[in-house]
């Protein structure tokens, strides 16, 4: 623990520093494994892409500062100064708000994704000042999830800080709301579909993104915008479905 006397700077750059060290452990954790599920599964699916690689590697290091240092700050600044909504006694709230909690959480992450990347596709200057790095990638892969620039990561990475100012979340459900971002953040740059195809075509399958429906958007461009769920994307008619690389045309209905 930092002590309570520490000046501001110092303590805000050692949260920082700390919390940037756990998200980029994070993300080797979780694209390492991926990346070795895909050696196992798919053989050679990552062959000759070493130096893309390593670009998304390189990439992601930075975008590990940038949604590490805020997130750092303000768990230092709940901690020490009582700052934010986040809480720990499960008593504080219904237990039916823990995952309500947690999906407006996931939702409001879902939305700001939606139309900030959408936008950064319908504008070509930003989509070349943001956006391009992610494209980088083709095909992209477990190591890509966080591989974008630092103005696309500077976006991404104020959604959750602000939110625990404004909605209350159990420590806890904070974790499941980061361990989902990450785990779907890998698995759909994966280039393979993981997920049983019974599931991706359920009724339920059909309102989440999964590799396959963010496969086609990293072949479109123009489509398939959404982060955990085609909401958006079936509303503003955005949604084109499943990539036919990686689900057969006739299992690709939507």
């Amino acid at each position: 623990m930092i002590p309570a006397d520490t000046p501001f700077w110092l303590a805000f750059l050692m949260v920082a520093a700390a919390m940037t060290v756990i998200v980029a452990l994070r993300y080797f954790l979780a694209s390492g494994l991926f990346a070795w599920v895909t050696a196992r599964f798919r053989p050679g699916l990552y062959g000759g892409l070493n130096q893309q690689i390593s670009r998304e590697i390189r990439w992601s290091l930075i975008a590990a500062l940038i949604y590490g240092a805020p997130a750092g700050i303000v768990f230092w600044l709940w901690r020490h100064h009582d700052w934010s909504l986040l809480y720990v006694d499960w008593d504080a709230y219904p237990l039916w708000y823990l995952p309500l909690s947690a999906f407006i959480y996931l939702f409001v992450q879902d939305s700001w994704f939606y139309w900030s990347h959408r936008a950064m596709h319908h504008y070509p200057a930003l989509f070349r000042a943001a956006h391009a790095v992610h494209h980088e990638s083709k095909p992209p892969t477990a190591w890509a999830a966080m591989s974008f620039h630092p103005l696309e990561s500077l976006s991404g990475a104020i959604v959750v800080p602000l939110l625990v100012f404004v909605v209350p979340i159990h420590l806890a459900m904070l974790g499941i709301v980061l361990l989902v971002a990450t785990i779907m953040g890998v698995i759909n740059h994966l280039g393979w579909e993981l997920l049983p195809h019974r599931f991706i075509h359920s009724r339920l399958g059909r309102w989440v993104i999964s590799a396959s429906h963010h496969e086609r958007h990293h072949e479109e461009y123009r489509c398939n915008f959404g982060l955990y769920f085609r909401f958006w994307d079936r509303v503003c008619g955005t949604d084109r479905g499943l990539s036919n690389r990686l689900v057969p045309p006739a299992k690709a209905k939507t």
